[in-house]
C-alpha cells in the first residue's frame, strides 16, 4: 500500500547503482542514462520524473534489459531481491521479466495484438507463468478483467482490442501484467494518452492493486500532478542524471534543485502562476561540463559549469550523500534522505539562493488535481 512516507525504513526490493545506458549512433555515443542510482523498497511507489528525453524510460527498460543491444550498451549493478540482473543469462532474465517484474507501457494499443481476442491474450499471459489448464487460465483471466474494472467481463472476454476504449485497453494491459503476480510493476506513463477523468481512475486502480497484490511500483512520468497523487518517493532526472531525490511531501514542500522548482512552476494552480522552462536539453552525445541543467538555470555560477555533475548533497546539512549516513525521517518533519545535485547545497554554497526564488508551500495533495494530459 502507498504509505506516502518520507523516511526509509523498508526493505529494498530493487537497487540500481551507477547505471549507464549508451547508444552508438552515426552522430556519436548517446549517453541516455549516465550514472543513475536509485532503489525501490517493498510496498513502495517510486516515481522517476522529468521532461521527455531525461532518461526515465531508458532507465526503466534497462532494468530488465528491454534495450536492444546493440546499438544499446548497459553498464551498472541492478539488484533485484539480491540477484544482480545485469549478470543473468537471457533465459534466466526471461523468468524474471514478465514474472517477478512486469511492465505496463504508455501505449496500450501497442501491447495488444489486434488479431486476437482480449480473452485469448489474457489466457496466454496466465499460462506463460503458471502451468495450469486452459479452463483454470480462463477463470483467472476473467477474475483479472473483473478486478481491473472491465464491466461485464464475461461478455467482453471475446471482444477484440479495437472494441475497447483507450482507458479500457489500459485496464486490460494492467490485467495482463498482473497475471504473473509481480513483485514489482514498472509503469511507463500509463495515463499519458488518457483524458483527465480516466487518468484519475487508472491511478486509483494502481494504488488499490498495489495494496491487494502487495507489490512495489516504479512509475515513470513527466507529470508532477501524477507524482503528487501516488508517490512515496521521487527521483528527478534530467539529461541522464539524478538532480534530486526525496520523499513526496518534502519534494513538494521544499523542492531544492532549480530544475525541480522549474518543473513545479509548470503545474497549473501552484501559487496562481504557471511557467515554462526556457531552453532545451543538452546534446546527449556531447554533454556540457558541470551541472547538466546549468545552461537553463537562473542560479548558475561559475562552479556550475566546471568539472562533473555535482554529487548528491544531503539537503538537511549539506553533506555529500556518499558519506552521509542513512537515517529515518517521517512525514511530519524534514526528509533526511532528501538529496540534491547542486553546488549551492555543497561546501561553501548558499541554499537560500535557490530556495528564496518562489513560494513552495503547497503540499502534494493540493496539486493532485493538476495532473495534465500527455506531452504529445
Amino acid at each position: 500500500m502507498t504509505t506516502r512516507e518520507s523516511g526509509r525504513d523498508r526493505e529494498p526490493l530493487l537497487e540500481v547503482r551507477d547505471l549507464h545506458t549508451r547508444f552508438r549512433t552515426d552522430d556519436g555515443v548517446v549517453r541516455a542514462v549516465d550514472g543513475v542510482s536509485f532503489s525501490v523498497d517493498r510496498g513502495e511507489t517510486v516515481c522517476l520524473v522529468g521532461e521527455s528525453g531525461s532518461g526515465k524510460t531508458v532507465a526503466s527498460e534497462s532494468i530488465t534489459r528491454l534495450i536492444r543491444t546493440p546499438p544499446g550498451e548497459i553498464d551498472g549493478e541492478i539488484s533485484f531481491e539480491g540477484r544482480d540482473l545485469a549478470t543473468l543469462s537471457n533465459e534466466e532474465l526471461t523468468e524474471v521479466r514478465g514474472g517477478d517484474i512486469a511492465h505496463v507501457f504508455q501505449n496500450p494499443q501497442g501491447a495488444l495484438n489486434p488479431v486476437y481476442t482480449v480473452g485469448w491474450q489474457l489466457i496466454e499471459a496466465v499460462r506463460l507463468h503458471d502451468d495450469v489448464s486452459k479452463e483454470a487460465a480462463r477463470e483467472r483471466a476473467l477474475e483479472l478483467l473483473d478486478r481491473v474494472g472491465i464491466p461485464d467481463a464475461t461478455a467482453r472476454f471475446s471482444d477484440y482490442p479495437h472494441e475497447f476504449s483507450g482507458g479500457m485497453k489500459q485496464r486490460v494491459v494492467i490485467a495482463m501484467a498482473l497475471a504473473s503476480n509481480p513483485k514489482l510493476l514498472i509503469a511507463d506513463e500509463p495515463t499519458t494518452a488518457l483524458d483527465v477523468t480516466i487518468q484519475a481512475q487508472i491511478l486509483r486502480l494502481l494504488v488499490e492493486l498495489q495494496e491487494e497484490f502487495d507489490m512495489s511500483i516504479l512509475l515513470i512520468t513527466h507529470d508532477l500532478g501524477v507524482v503528487a497523487e501516488v508517490a512515496d518517493r521521487v527521483i528527478v532526472l534530467y539529461a541522464g542524471k539524478v538532480m534530486e531525490t526525496a520523499g513526496v511531501y518534502d519534494l513538494f514542500d521544499r523542492p531544492s534543485h532549480p530544475y525541480t522548482r522549474a518543473l513545479l512552476g509548470c503545474l497549473p494552480g501552484r501559487g496562481g502562476r504557471m511557467h515554462s522552462i526556457g531552453g532545451t536539453l543538452p546534446d546527449p552525445t556531447d554533454p556540457p561540463p558541470g551541472c547538466r541543467f546549468a545552461e537553463r538555470c537562473p542560479h548558475a555560477v561559475d562552479a556550475c559549469v566546471e568539472g562533473d555533475q555535482p554529487p548528491l548533497y544531503d539537503v538537511t546539512d549539506g553533506r555529500d550523500a556518499a558519506s552521509a549516513p542513512e537515517t529515518t525521517g517521517s512525514a511530519d518533519g524534514p526528509d533526511v534522505d532528501h538529496r540534491v545535485s547542486c553546488v549551492h547545497f555543497g561546501p561553501g554554497g548558499d541554499p537560500s539562493v535557490v530556495l528564496a526564488d518562489a513560494d513552495t508551500t503547497d503540499g502534494p495533495d493540493a496539486n493532485a488535481e493538476s495532473s495534465a494530459g500527455g506531452d504529445d
